[in-house]
């Protein structure tokens, strides 16, 4: 093999699922990642990503797919796709660090013809004003020696319905021929792209998404609490708006929000309109109200507890589900850990139990892990259910357990199981 179609930075929940779709459609597809670990493991047919099996790797390995540490490999293909993290630092800015260490390898390795598009989350501007120039610091120009665009990562990790094959792909071009380059790419193998004037609108469409999610999930945790005190309950509230067939969408309440999207790409778009002066005051409050869940579970858990005559102090507390969202093993920003940070710090007594987690800590102090439900959830003095796996059996959550918080609604409400 000579060369490769497609060179995917970063092999992880976005760009591994691009290069097994890629690779299905017959493309030559090279991985390149900095974590010699995680070249071993997909080289030796090991997936470490929840939408990628083991026999979907081997498939991949299969059809010439390699994962590889060697850059030289970006020099040899035709499109380079970076789909690296954008997190936030400790002052909630964005932190683009990873993205410009990507570029900056790319520039070392670009030739003329190539494609380059950047997936990962940022704000708007990101393309032209950050990728562009150290792009072009390679000597080549973009739109005329090399195309440029953005098509923002739609995944959402454990989602049986949408993959990136069936969800529509937003793609925005530097100049027009850009646009045009990106997208029939993207048309190989996934089935509807949406082709925008800019990479600033694409840029701007996937801040909107999750903004959008971000707020409406702020509003329905700001309800949960006051409804909590009104006495309405407001999960039912909710499915009775849910029956309206227009001009409503249901979101549910939560411990908080996690994983790298909500928690962290409003906040990339705050930071935009700080820049031009003034705050972004819907995705502030949103922040706010989203970020004082974990407290308020904590609360509730104290005041359910004190209900029995029991303190917090010394109680054993039993957390059901430490991933972010069900049925996955993502923890990335999961609300379990300021939960159970809020709990240790008042002298409770922690144990978990997650099917997709095996070992779990609070800042490097490991966290015992109950193997059987029902002699866990008879045994603590009370079980918060932060997420709602499958395999959790919820009638023997409901049968044996003392007293019980559930924050996901799935529990029938009782004189030992409170909701949210």
């Amino acid at each position: 093999m000579t060369g490769y179609d497609l060179a995917v930075i970063g092999l992880g929940y976005v760009g591994m699922p691009l290069a097994k779709e890629a690779t299905a459609a017959g493309l030559r597809v090279v991985g390149y990642e900095v974590d010699p670990r995680k070249v071993d493991a997909l080289n030796d047919g090991r997936s470490y990503i929840d939408d990628l099996t083991d026999a979907d790797l081997e498939h991949m390995l299969a059809g010439g797919f390699r994962a590889t540490l060697d850059e030289s490999v970006l020099a040899k293909s035709r499109t380079i796709v970076i789909c690296v993290p954008t997190p936030l630092d400790e002052d909630h800015r964005p932190d683009l660090s990873a993205v410009e260490g990507a570029t900056a390898t790319v520039a070392k390795n670009l030739s003329a013809g190539t494609l380059v598009v950047l997936e990962s989350t940022t704000w708007p501007g990101t393309t032209d004003e950050v990728a562009r120039p150290i792009l072009e610091s390679s000597g080549l120009t973009a739109g005329e020696d090399f195309h440029l665009a953005f098509s923002p990562e739609r995944i959402d990790p454990g989602n049986p319905k949408f993959g990136l094959r069936n969800t529509p792909k937003v793609v925005g071009g530097y100049t027009e021929a850009c646009r045009d380059v990106a997208t029939a790419f993207y048309g190989q193998f996934i089935e509807q792209v949406v082709p925008v004037s800019g990479t600033r609108e694409a840029e701007m469409a996937k801040l909107l998404e999750n903004t959008y999610r971000h707020v409406n999930i702020a509003l329905v945790n700001e309800m949960a609490i006051f409804c909590d005190e009104l006495g309405v309950d407001l999960w039912e509230s909710i499915e009775a708006a849910a029956t309206k067939p227009f001009g409503f969408q249901k979101f549910l309440p939560g411990p908080g929000v996690g994983g790298h999207c909500i928690p962290v790409d409003p906040s990339y778009l705050s930071y935009t309109v700080r820049k031009l002066g003034y705050p972004f005051r819907f995705v502030e409050l949103a922040q706010e109200i989203n970020e004082r869940m974990p407290s308020y579970v904590v609360t509730r858990v104290q005041r359910l507890l004190n209900r029995h005559k029991k303190a917090v102090n010394g109680s054993k507390v039993l957390l059901l589900g430490v991933t972010y969202k069900p049925d996955i093993a993502d923890e990335r920003e999961t609300p379990a850990l300021p939960v159970a940070r809020g709990l240790l710090e008042l002298g409770a007594e922690l144990v978990f139990a997650d099917p997709h987690v095996k070992q779990w800590q609070v800042d490097g102090t490991p966290v015992p892990r109950e193997e059987n439900l029902a002699k866990a959830v008879a045994e603590a003095d009370v079980t918060l259910l932060l997420q709602q796996h499958a395999a959790f059996d919820l009638a023997t959550v409901e049968d044996h357990a003392r007293l019980v918080l559930d924050t996901r609604g799935v529990l029938a409400e009782g004189e030992r199981v409170e909701r949210l």
